[in-house]
């Protein structure tokens, strides 16, 4: 009885340390989706000079979650869809299915995430990443 409790208490330990407690969440990659698009949303509004009051993400989908490394760290490949809404000062601007595809890494101490996005142009055939802090 006290051999299988032992082995029943190890067998948690063990699953509660492996990768399934690491894998990103919806509203993880909902935060990352939003941290790409404001830094998109801040492009534009300083080129066009258009009065973009926020936006909404809804409707999120994963569709698949590729495991890898990324700089000796594990990471993810998440691709899916989301239904953006962009909000103007005189109207609210709907696209339905938007296709995302990001690339999200947890840090060694494995609390925090940030979002990776590779950087256009590198020649080398080891692509360079650029790192945001997901909050």
């Amino acid at each position: 009885m006290v051999r299988l409790v032992l082995t029943a208490i190890l067998l948690v330990l063990v699953t509660a340390c492996g990768s399934i407690g690491l894998l990103p969440t919806s509203e993880l990659v909902q935060k990352a989706i939003a941290l790409g698009l404001e830094q998109t949303q801040q492009k534009l509004s300083q080129q066009l000079d258009l009065d973009f009051q926020g936006f909404e993400i809804k409707r999120l989908s994963i569709t698949q979650e590729q495991p890898l490394t990324i700089e000796n760290l594990p990471a993810f490949h998440v691709r899916g869809t989301y239904d953006l809404i962009v909000k103007l000062p005189k109207r609210r601007l709907t696209q339905p299915q938007q296709a995302f595809d990001v690339y999200l890494q947890i840090q060694q101490e494995g609390k925090t995430w940030r979002l990776l996005l590779p950087e256009k142009g590198s020649k080398d055939s080891q692509s360079i990443w650029r790192s945001y802090l997901i909050q």
